[in-house]
């Protein structure tokens, strides 16, 4: 994302997964880590993503320590496709070798990637704080229910995930989603609007 990101390679279970961590800009001690999963890898998801870039630059700001991945077969990471399955396992395996024990931690994931922060969040030993979905893949992946806390973003327009699919998931859970009208599922032209959302839902005095 910038000169001072840090890439590494962490074990999983099929092999090594590439990680890339980036801290708060003013030197501060972390408040914990903000787990990033990315899109779909079958239809050229990454952890380069413009969307998943800007969670991290949201998280950096409210002074989190900003933990994005390249799931199994994409970019450094080993390993094949696993329609799900193994991608949950690769953000346990990524947390495991980044989160230290206790430690403060967000989950969050856009499309593909809120599947699968979903389905991880519900095998953690030690439950996130938070988590944070832009555009879940609700129409297309088993999406798990989530906290009453949880940060939902989608766009009005998006094409590849309905609103409406969304809107189904959420409505049993009554969980309230902020809608961005006009927008579609890549948030073009408004990823300063998805960031400062991010933020405001965190930090009001940060905006």
């Amino acid at each position: 994302m910038n000169s001072q990101t840090e890439r590494r390679l962490v074990p999983g279970s099929v092999g090594q997964i590439e990680v890339a961590i980036d801290l708060p800009a003013d030197g501060t001690t972390p408040v914990g880590t903000a787990l990033i999963c990315h899109p779909n890898p079958t239809q050229g998801g990454t952890m380069d993503n413009k969307v998943v870039q800007t969670l991290a630059r949201a998280f950096i700001q409210l002074g989190w320590r900003a933990v994005r991945f390249n799931f199994r077969g994409v970019g450094k990471s080993e390993g094949g496709w696993d329609e799900g399955r193994g991608e949950i396992d690769d953000a346990l395996a990524v947390l495991n070798a980044i989160r230290a024990p206790g430690e403060a931690l967000i989950l969050s994931g856009f499309s593909f990637g809120g599947y699968v922060a979903s389905r991880a969040a519900q095998r953690l030993a030690e439950p996130a704080q938070r988590l944070v979905l832009v555009g879940p893949a609700t129409s297309r992946f088993d999406t798990a229910p989530v906290p009453a806390d949880t940060v939902i973003i989608h766009g009005e327009v998006d094409d590849v995930v309905p609103l409406s699919s969304v809107l189904s998931w959420a409505r049993p859970q009554s969980l309230p989603i902020t809608v961005v009208p006009g927008v579609g599922h890549f948030f073009h032209g408004q990823l300063p609007l998805l960031k400062s959302l991010v933020v405001r839902a965190f930090d009001p005095t940060r905006i």
